[in-house]
């Protein structure tokens, strides 16, 4: 029996000694991918044979996998396209015999026909407005996006809201903190804190609100005659704005008994208060200049709840530009952090990635195309034009491209009160370049030009 247990022994480790031996040249077995590569590791060899580099010590790679394919992937079609969008890519798909959307496939390309480097499975990681029902009020409307409509969002959820002049969000307050972007018009915002300190102020153009958890309301101005329109984040994907405390709500379920004992004052001055919630309501404009504040004993808060993103100095880029508001500069947002982000076209915003936070996307204008790497060969590219709600996972690879001919203009929002990023160029560049070249078979002068600086905007391609 030992004697045979020896010969078993023996038969597979010669077994595995022959499956780990390389083939010889003349083998079947011997791919034609893998010679490709062989070949091609020893030209680039040969190139640099006579001037080394900091790189020539470099180990080669393996050439066990096939290199990367040099398919097409650019964007197919686009909103303005005239021809009927197929399932077609290269070799691969066929077209639709069937019924179909058409403008809506018009504006994803990328779903309809994915690039060949799409692979494996991503939740869907885009959402319209324009698909979210719509609460419509006297005086204005709100829509949402949460977890019910996108669930890949867990962290972060988003209201669209617009109020016409002079119409009151009613006074309320959130269990999460709140964010806010003024797209269009202004807003005067009025909120206290626990130690009885108040605030008043306007949010004009692209300046950001941030009231932390404290009670508050929002009222259009009319300095513009439309009123105002602005973005909402929220740092809990599981909000709805149907579930706010709501200052008429709540008193309408408090016996009025309570009421006069709370307040000290005869029950009948409680004879109007309203039966269920007001939300959004049409009201006078409020004064422009804030002249309808009131005087506090315990003063004003410490740090003002409106921080004015459209007085702040971008960042300017390559082709494009940024602005980073977080802690550090705005002192009140401890639990949001934003970037606004431009990309001229035919740029695009770097390949990074956020490390610890999930990024909530906006798209304000333009149109733009995202690749999200999850890990263990899983990809999906999405496209967004403006209107667009984008979320992307902590930690997952991606960039943002412009598709478009006009600029790409986008928020990137985090639920954390520092902003932070990853760029792969730079992460390449302050890598030993031997362990850059040993995993990507880079050459010495493409080596030489990472960027040891984010760059975060990036132009075209170079040509060769």
């Amino acid at each position: 029996m030992l004697t045979f247990s020896k010969a078993v022994l023996c038969a597979v480790l010669l077994g595995s000694f022959a499956t780990a031996a390389p083939a010889p040249a003349g083998s079947d077995s011997a791919s034609v991918s893998s010679a490709s590569a062989s070949s091609a590791i020893i030209a680039s060899s040969a190139v640099h044979r006579g001037s080394p580099s900091t790189t020539s010590s470099a180990p080669q790679a393996s050439s066990t996998v096939p290199y990367a394919s040099d398919d097409p992937n650019g964007v197919l079609w686009n909103e303005s396209s005239t021809d009927d969008p197929e399932a077609i890519r290269g070799t691969f798909g066929a077209n639709i015999i069937g019924p179909q959307n058409k403008a809506l496939a018009l504006q994803n390309p990328d779903l309809l026909a994915p690039p060949t480097t799409d692979s494996g499975s991503v939740q869907n990681a885009k959402w319209p407005f324009a698909l979210s029902h719509n609460r419509l009020q006297t005086g204005g409307w709100a829509r949402q996006q949460n977890v019910d409509v996108m669930p890949i969002a867990k962290s972060m959820a988003g209201v669209n809201m617009r109020l016409e002049a002079g119409a009151i969000r009613e006074l309320h307050w959130h269990k999460t903190a709140e964010w806010s972007y003024v797209t269009k018009g202004s807003v005067q915002v009025t909120a206290i804190n626990s130690d009885g300190q108040n605030y008043i102020g306007t949010a004009r153009g692209r300046s950001l609100v941030l009231p932390p958890g404290i009670p508050h309301s929002l009222q259009a101005t009319d300095d513009d005659p439309d009123g105002t329109e602005f973005l909402l984040v929220f740092n809990d994907g599981t909000f709805s704005e149907d579930s706010t405390f709501l200052l008429t709500e709540w008193l309408a379920h408090v016996p009025k008994e309570v009421l006069a004992k709370n307040f000290q004052t005869d029950i009948s001055a409680f004879d109007h208060i309203p039966a269920e919630q007001l939300y959004i309501f049409p009201s006078a404009p409020p004064p422009s200049d804030g002249s309808n504040g009131v005087s506090s004993p315990q003063g004003t808060v410490p740090h003002p709840f409106i921080f004015k993103l459209s007085e702040v100095n971008a960042t300017t880029l390559e082709s494009g530009s940024v602005k980073v508001v977080d802690s550090t500069t705005f002192p009140v947002a401890t639990a949001i952090a934003v970037a606004e982000v431009t990309v001229e076209p035919g740029a695009m915003r770097e390949l990074h990635w956020h490390p610890t936070q999930d990024e909530w996307s906006y798209f304000l204008e333009g149109d733009g195309r995202v690749t999200l790497f999850a890990s263990q060969g899983n990809a999906r590219t999405f496209n967004y034009n403006a209107g667009d709600v984008g979320f992307v996972p902590a930690s997952f690879g991606h960039y943002v491209e412009n598709t478009g001919n006009t600029t790409l203009r986008f928020l990137e929002i985090f639920a954390t009160d520092r902003y932070q990023d990853i760029s792969l160029n730079q992460w390449l560049a302050l890598t030993p370049p031997d362990l850059v070249k040993a995993h990507l078979q880079l050459d010495d002068a493409t080596i030489a030009s990472l960027s040891k600086t984010k760059l975060t905007v990036v132009g075209p391609a170079h040509s060769s």
